[in-house]
């Protein structure tokens, strides 16, 4: 992937974190909340966030000075 490709992925993955994180606290919210599909939509966030840390990290690798 080229850099262009990178940030794109990026922002196309932190708009998905932050619909699931709206999602969930929506569900939460209800009368009786789906604890099965919010614990769902929380691995989902999740693996978005390690996601979202790879794409940051090619970006900006860290430099060893």
């Amino acid at each position: 992937m080229n850099p262009e490709e990178i940030v794109q992925r990026l922002e196309l993955l932190k708009i998905e974190h932050r619909d699931l994180d709206a999602a969930i606290f929506a569900l939460s919210e209800g009368a009786v909340p789906d604890q099965l599909q919010i614990a769902r939509m929380k691995k989902r966030k999740l693996k978005l966030r390690d996601e979202i840390a790879w794409c940051e990290d090619q970006l900006l690798p860290d430099i060893i000075a």
